[in-house]
């Protein structure tokens, strides 16, 4: 079984590397790009069968390790 985690920052904070990434995009000439929100997907494999069971351990996994949960929100899905 496969599981995809996406995270973001939360809204309201900061992202820095969004704005570097809107401001290149605006010097190559791509001037209609008003925003950006930088985040990252991990991709795992999972010895798991029980999609339920799974997803619990991977929301466990951010909780614990993959996002930081302060500044940071996690979208799992099974896959």
């Amino acid at each position: 079984m496969k599981a995809r985690v996406t995270i973001m920052l939360k809204a309201g904070v900061l992202d820095v590397q969004g704005e570097a990434v809107r401001h290149a995009l605006g010097t190559l000439g791509f001037a209609g790009v008003q925003g950006v929100r930088q985040g990252k997907v991990i991709e795992l494999d999972l010895a798991a069968t029980d999609a339920v069971a799974a997803e619990a351990e991977v929301k466990a996994m951010c909780e614990k390790l993959l996002a930081n949960t302060v500044i940071e929100s996690y979208r799992v899905e099974i896959l």
